[in-house]
């Protein structure tokens, strides 16, 4: 009983003895750091102090930092957005402006081609009549080329008439003759010219010099006169746009309307070969 007595004194001694937050003074149980005022010595608030100043000053130290890096974080993010904002800006205006210049090229073009093709179009249907035009020409020269043969036949039976038929006929020949020379060579001058039209490689210039040459020449053969030629050519040069394949070599193949231009001016030379014929058997008295 006495010894539990005596333990019972010494616990709550033992208790006062160890940390107490009200009495910072007191041994705080760290050996070494702070003295202890049971081994008679006092200085305990002097090393306190010499460890809370460097602390305080550590604290105020990273505050500062931490709030001046905040300042210029704050800062750079700030700048950042407004060069982001600012380039997003000039990207989207620059762009707006390339759509507004490609919607208004677009629009241009469509315009352009609506134009073209009315002009294709057009030029399809001037070309078709023109060959309906030449198809029933042809047609009506047939019909008189019929009705000069039955004349011919009645003529050829018919005495000194008969004699004097044939000294026209071979008389008029000559004129049909020359008439279809000069047809083949402008036949090969509108091959050649059909073939510079269809290059890719050859100047634009020299074709125009060439049609200016077949022009002027036309336009002074009394010959080209009589056929019309001149005329046909200007029609030929305006609306002839066909060209066979990039790989053709064959120069005849290229263009169309030519061709029925050349055998009008050959049917044309031989009717009027008839017509000189005929005219000159009226104004001829036959004895």
């Amino acid at each position: 009983a006495a010894a539990a007595a005596a333990l019972g004194d010494e616990i709550p001694a033992a208790c006062n003895s160890m940390n107490n937050l009200n009495e910072p003074r007191q041994n705080w149980n760290i050996p070494g750091i702070l003295p202890n005022p049971r081994d008679g010595e006092g200085g305990g608030s002097k090393w306190n102090y010499a460890l809370l100043v460097p602390l305080l000053g550590l604290a105020a130290f990273r505050w500062i930092w931490t709030r001046e890096s905040q300042k210029q974080i704050e800062q750079e993010r700030s700048a950042c957005k407004n060069t982001i904002q600012a380039t997003v800006r000039n990207l989207k205006l620059k762009y707006e402006d390339e759509i507004i210049q490609n919607r208004r090229s677009l629009a241009r073009c469509e315009v352009e081609q609506e134009k073209l093709k009315s002009k294709v179009q057009s030029y399809h249907v001037a070309l078709s009549a023109q060959s309906r035009h030449l198809v029933e020409e042809r047609r009506q020269l047939e019909q008189e080329r019929k009705v000069l043969e039955e004349k011919k036949h009645t003529v050829q039976h018919s005495g000194a008439a008969a004699a004097l038929y044939q000294d026209l006929m071979e008389k008029e020949g000559l004129w049909e003759t020359q008439a279809r020379a000069l047809i083949k060579t402008y036949e090969n001058s509108l091959v050649n010219r059909q073939n510079l039209f269809c290059s890719y490689f050859i100047p634009r210039q020299e074709r125009l010099d060439l049609e200016r040459t077949m022009l002027s020449q036309a336009a002074a053969n009394p010959i080209a006169k009589e056929l019309g030629i001149e005329s046909g050519l200007r029609y030929i040069f305006d609306h002839e746009t066909h060209c066979a394949s990039v790989n053709n070599t064959d120069h005849s193949k290229n263009g169309r309307l030519l061709w029925i231009y050349i055998s009008y001016w050959e049917l044309r030379a031989e009717l009027q070969k008839f017509k000189k014929v005929g005219k000159a058997l009226l104004e001829r008295p036959v004895n």
